[in-house]
């Protein structure tokens, strides 16, 4: 896993990345943290996200994806189903579900440059420690980074 200091967002825009991924609940809802951002910068992956059913057990580990088009430069936005709901205290990253959307995403973009940040580690509580394993052994032999965020 490559580890890159910055702003995923505009790293993507800037053309860093082919895809990002980030982990959302299953209530439609992108209301904190880097999800929040996503659906300010690219309406059309919360349009994605709301496309899928509020609610429904049956997304996590699924993903939706936006095709991002800005004056021809071409990105996808993942929307990765890692944790069922927001509420609450402890853990709500899901572990299973977290390898079931690197495993898609393999499948979906590979020989496609992924960035992502600690996905299911921040707001939903997730060892990263983990989760770094996860993705290595899920997204191996794929030009993947890790972006840590530095404003």
């Amino acid at each position: 896993m490559n580890t890159v200091s910055g702003d995923l967002l505009q790293l993507a825009v800037d053309g860093h990345f082919d895809v990002i991924i980030h982990g959302c609940n299953c209530q439609c809802q992108m209301g904190k943290g880097i999800a929040l951002a996503i659906k300010r910068r690219f309406p059309e992956a919360y349009a994605a996200d709301c496309r899928t059913a509020k609610g429904d057990v049956a997304k996590l580990g699924t993903i939706s994806v936006a095709e991002v088009d800005r004056g021809g430069d071409v990105l996808y936005v993942v929307n990765g189903y890692t944790q069922f709901h927001w509420r609450g205290n402890g853990v709500k990253a899901d572990y299973a579900a977290i390898r079931s959307v690197m495993k898609t995403v393999r499948a979906t973009f590979a020989g496609k440059r992924i960035g992502y940040p600690g996905i299911g580690a921040g707001l939903a509580g997730g060892d990263w420690d983990v989760i770094r394993t996860i993705i290595e052994e899920e997204l191996a032999g794929e030009d993947h980074a890790y972006v840590e965020y530095v404003a």
